[in-house]
């Protein structure tokens, strides 16, 4: 994945490597771990982490590297598949 995209109706707009532009949504996933995500200011602070997965830190002042809790994230292969394509 080379790119991430939050908008304001909990959806992320992905590109993949081979160039495809994909549309996951998590508005009705806002559950368990995903809860934090509700606050839109949080969720919006997406990024890919080294893995090349999309991910979120829960707390931006503590380093994911050091405490591997501290970090929501969603496996690239799983985004692919159960997204669509945007249009």
């Amino acid at each position: 994945m080379v790119k991430v995209e939050a908008d304001d109706m909990f959806q992320l707009h992905l590109t993949f490597d081979n160039g495809e532009m994909r549309l996951y949504s998590l508005e009705n996933k806002l559950e368990g771990v995903f809860s934090i995500l509700k606050d839109k200011e949080k969720f919006q602070s997406v990024f890919i982490d080294e893995f090349g997965n999309v991910a979120w830190n829960i707390d931006d002042s503590v380093d994911s590297k050091e405490h591997w809790g501290n970090r929501i994230d969603i496996c690239k292969d799983a985004l692919y598949m159960d997204s669509i394509p945007a249009k």
